[in-house]
């Protein structure tokens, strides 16, 4: 059966009107795939959006180089790799809506920050918590708040 590919919400979406990512129907169907692991596609479509390669995701990831490559052959990822996925989904959108678009959330998420002890954001959210810090950060940006 061929899964159905997640459509993350562009940041024009998001704009209006503001709240979470996921809202009530989205998030029902995330994490219905989340659980069940999403197909490689949805992989391929974050690394080209956040520009790094197979190997940099599958690190961000917690894969290594034979995970990533039985996870290819399978055709999915398994669900605590999914779920990170979906966290950087959900920062890279945060980021695009708050710094303007595509290109500048790449920038940012991939350069090193003080507030993250010099890690970049995309290295400092390979937790939970990293990543609240992160969306926290896009937070104080977006409302001028001295950081």
């Amino acid at each position: 059966m061929k899964k159905k590919a997640i459509k993350y919400p562009s940041a024009d979406e998001l704009k209006n009107p503001p709240g979470t990512v996921l809202r009530e129907p989205e998030a029902a169907y995330v994490i219905d795939h989340v659980r069940i692991g999403l197909p490689m596609e949805e992989f391929h479509a974050m690394r080209g959006e956040l520009g790094l390669t197979e190997e940099r995701l599958a690190e961000l990831l917690g894969m290594s180089r034979a995970t990533l490559h039985r996870r290819k052959k399978a055709g999915h990822l398994d669900r605590s790799e999914s779920d990170r996925l979906v966290r950087y989904a959900r920062l890279f959108t945060r980021a695009s809506v708050v710094l303007g678009g595509a290109p500048g959330a790449r920038s940012w998420l991939a350069a090193p920050a003080v507030a993250f002890r010099g890690e970049a954001p995309l290295d400092f959210a390979d937790t939970e918590v990293g990543a609240r810090e992160v969306e926290a950060l896009l937070g104080r940006i977006e409302h001028g708040v001295f950081s």
